[in-house]
């Protein structure tokens, strides 16, 4: 059986809400964060091979990176209901997707984040020199390439219900925690990005979803 290790307020909602859409028969283990640092505990670096979230076990098997985790409950659990056939009409737009989530969006919202909070802890004589840096990044890299991230999400949700067409696939899964973090931190707001919002509202009313909530039972990102 499968085993979640499932930190809070981690990019691991998206394997409960994955099994949870799939029906997979898992169990899931709670592990809080440090209540100073906000990082993993010790406990949960142990079974990770990176210390990081999302990781499950299942018998020999130990497996980090959500895309990888993804596809290996597909391959063992999906009939292709989440994963568009190739030749499909879907297929291509459901790659993009699905790898764009942990390719491009993810990291430009995780490198910015981490600047700004070393920002705020920087020594306060160097605190200057480190935002200027900071905001030199984010005007010349980190703010372009998100803005045209944002840009095409809304694009594509103008066209269709979800990321690959008229139906939830993984790439809807992985894309969820980014979108929660988007729109809560990353300059996604509703008035410039209806469609975005209702692709958040529609995800939130998802039973599966739902149903993760219940069991993850802390929100699912850091503010």
């Amino acid at each position: 059986m499968i085993t979640l290790h499932h930190l809070e307020k981690s990019q691991s909602i998206r394997i409960l809400w994955l099994l949870e859409e799939l029906e997979v028969p898992y169990e899931v283990k709670l592990y809080d964060r440090d209540p100073k640092t906000r990082l993993a505990p010790a406990a949960y670096k142990a079974v990770s091979p990176l210390g990081t979230a999302p990781v499950i076990t299942e018998g020999e098997v130990t497996l980090a990176e959500t895309n990888a985790i993804v596809d290996y409950i597909c391959d063992g659990h999906d009939t292709g209901r989440l994963r568009p056939a190739p030749g499909t009409a879907e297929r291509a737009d459901y790659l993009f997707w699905f790898h764009a989530s942990q390719g491009s969006f993810q990291p430009l919202l995780t490198n910015f984040f981490v600047l700004k909070a070393m920002t705020m802890r920087a020594p306060f004589l160097v605190r200057g020199v480190a935002k200027g840096m900071v905001d030199g990044l984010d005007k010349a890299f980190f703010g372009p390439r998100l803005a045209a991230m944002l840009k095409e999400i809304e694009r594509t949700l103008a066209q269709r219900a979800w990321f690959a067409g008229d139906r939830l696939t993984a790439a809807d899964i992985v894309m969820g925690y980014s979108m929660e973090v988007a729109a809560h931190r990353g300059g996604m707001d509703e008035a410039n990005f209806p469609n975005a919002h209702r692709w958040l509202k529609q995800m939130h009313e998802t039973p599966s979803y739902q149903r993760a909530l219940e069991k993850d039972g802390k929100g699912t990102i850091l503010l």
